[in-house]
């Protein structure tokens, strides 16, 4: 499979930014009336693939909302083509 590696660092006193790019890939659960509410991360998504702390690898149809979510939340991040056997 062909696609991206993205890696990226943010500035960890920076807690808003943080969190909300946490949210972004990772996703997140709230509770609410004894119900519980699950909102799946971006890692969740086909062709996405966590690499480890800051790196993905994202297939091709995924890098242009990943970069925008970057750009918006102003975090700095690196992509290279990639490819996984």
């Amino acid at each position: 499979m062909t696609g991206f590696i993205v890696t990226w660092d943010v500035d960890t006193r920076n807690r808003a930014q943080c969190s909300r790019l946490r949210r972004f890939v990772y996703g997140y659960a709230l509770q609410s009336g004894g119900r519980v509410y699950r909102y799946s991360g971006f890692v969740e998504r086909e062709g996405v693939r966590y690499l480890g702390q800051s790196v993905l690898f994202v297939a091709p149809r995924w890098i242009r909302p990943l970069r925008e979510v970057l750009r918006s939340l102003q975090v700095e991040y690196a992509v290279v083509l990639a490819s996984l056997l």
